[in-house]
């Protein structure tokens, strides 16, 4: 009787736990069984192996084979088991020595000819394999991802025959290394000229974090605005970039590039786009958009014209940034911090409160049509925005152009750093006790806050967003940046709270 053990990491969510795939040979007539709860393409695995080993120029053991994927009770899919297994029965087989695979992970699919193919969830097993002290081998497309792990020991093989000379102690695989960081290009917001009321929301929205619904007739420049966003926003720390990296890699959609791995997301999905395209799901549980806008920017074009029971499940991220899909026999939580900039029209016709007057929708259709948005999310968003057509003499080529997005950002970056210095959170993440001790008003400011919400019917929770909003436009500043919040920043704030709709 002879056993192997060899490692390995499974995918559940953006964990990546450990699993012990064990080998057992015995006598008896030749076959393979794979158990531990693998799904068809681990149970495919043994013809996999079987080739790739041949390929190899190694010796498939004649003998019954028994490989357990240990814990039996966690789910297992994919490819990524096939060098481990492959590993373990070269291991049983005497063909490698088994003490060579106990401080070594691998990840890697297998050819028929031994070719190493990459999978999906590399990066949150290197975190892993890093943080237990092991070596992970990979393919060479998981090679530039799992080198963001910077201080994991990650070796990129291209076959099974390198892998097992490596073990064998006759030759070395070399080091993953990450792509150059490269310059992170944004549009700029030079290019929107005129719309300096938007353009203040934007500059507030990015400095405190904060949602904001952008509404106005077709073409004024709504999406131009949202797109630039990230031209405004602080560099990524790298513990955000791996965050968002992360849930890139298991998303099942192919990792972005490597070398812009510091760049914020930025996911703009379709207005037809399901419940589980935007929070996610499945039966193979994936994050959905709100998971791969983490550490960045979801824009939702055409608010009205999404499904009002896809809009509604955005209440539980907007407010705790965390998102929590539930099966019958699992449950998994993704992270989804994002920053909502939601962009619709004011009526069916698009044209309400244009300049033009050209609306004939009725009030009722007008009602109706804004009705498509429930007020608790309305509630949500922190900022909310008219955007005026601009006249087509602020249009023509020789007309100014606006700050540059290199100006804006430095005095998000100024408001940002005297946040984190406050209170080590921005604005927008205050917690209520946190929002009584930063956010306090004059007597005067109370009285004015306390009737603008009994006037507007507004909620406690947006009171609290109203308060954090100044608090942020006190940041910005630029005489008394950082200071207590004036009667202007609360007034201003104030500006961009509608009066709750009855819906």
């Amino acid at each position: 009787m002879q056993l192997a053990l060899a490692h390995s990491r499974a995918r559940v969510g953006v964990s990546a736990p450990a699993v012990t795939v064990e080998v057992h040979l015995a006598g008896g007539l030749p076959r393979m069984s794979v158990v531990g709860l693998p799904e068809a393409a681990v149970r495919e695995a043994k013809d996999r192996v079987r080739a790739a080993i041949s390929c190899a120029q190694l010796e498939f053991p004649s003998r019954s084979i028994t490989v357990n994927l240990a814990p039996a009770d966690l789910p297992k899919h994919g490819g990524r088991f096939d060098l481990p297994i492959a590993l373990g029965i070269l291991a049983a087989a005497g063909e490698i020595p088994q003490d060579a695979l106990n401080d070594v992970e691998c990840i890697a699919e297998l050819g028929l000819t031994g070719e190493l193919r990459p999978v999906d969830g590399v990066l949150p097993a290197a975190l892993a394999a890093q943080a237990q002290g092991r070596r992970l081998i990979v393919a060479p497309g998981n090679a530039a991802e799992a080198a963001l792990a910077r201080n994991a020991d990650i070796r990129v093989a291209r076959t099974l025959s390198e892998v097992c000379a490596m073990l064998q102690g006759h030759a070395s695989l070399p080091r993953a290394s990450a792509d150059a960081d490269t310059a992170i290009l944004h549009p700029d917001l030079a290019d929107v000229r005129g719309q300096q009321h938007a353009r203040r929301a934007l500059e507030i929205a990015a400095a405190g974090g904060h949602h904001l619904l952008l509404t106005g007739s077709p073409g004024c420049g709504k999406s131009l605005l949202a797109a630039r966003l990230p031209g405004i926003l602080p560099e990524a720390s790298e513990q955000e970039a791996l965050e968002s990296a992360a849930i890139a890699s298991i998303s099942g959609r192919g990792f972005f590039d490597a070398s812009r791995w510091r760049q914020r997301p930025f996911r703009s999905p379709h207005h037809s786009s399901s419940a589980a395209a935007l929070i996610g799901g499945g039966s193979d549980v994936r994050p959905g958009e709100v998971s791969l806008a983490h550490n960045g920017v979801l824009f939702l074009d055409e608010f009205t014209e999404w499904d009002r029971r896809t809009l509604e499940m955005l209440r539980e991220p907007l407010e705790t940034g965390v998102i929590h899909i539930a099966r019958a026999a699992r449950r998994t939580e993704f992270p989804a911090r994002f920053q909502l900039i939601a962009a619709m029209n004011p009526c069916p016709c698009g044209w309400a409160g244009d300049i033009s007057g050209r609306c004939n929708c009725s009030a009722e259709s007008i009602q109706r049509y804004r009705a498509r948005i429930s007020g608790p999310i309305l509630d949500r968003i922190d900022l909310h925005v008219h955007v005026q057509r601009l006249p087509p003499v602020e249009l023509r080529p020789d007309a100014p152009s606006g700050e540059s997005s290199a100006d804006v950002r430095e005095r998000v970056l100024a408001a940002r750093e005297r946040q984190l210095h406050r209170a080590g959170a921005i604005n927008s993440r205050l917690q209520p006790r946190e929002v009584m001790r930063d956010c306090r008003l004059a007597a005067d400011d109370q009285i004015l806050l306390e009737t603008a919400v009994e006037r507007l019917h507004l909620s406690a929770r947006a009171m609290h967003r109203i308060l954090r909003v100044a608090r942020t436009i006190a940041d910005l500043d630029p005489v008394g940046g950082g200071g207590d919040i004036c009667t202007p920043h609360l007034a201003e704030a104030l500006s961009y709270r509608p009066a709750t709709p009855c819906t």
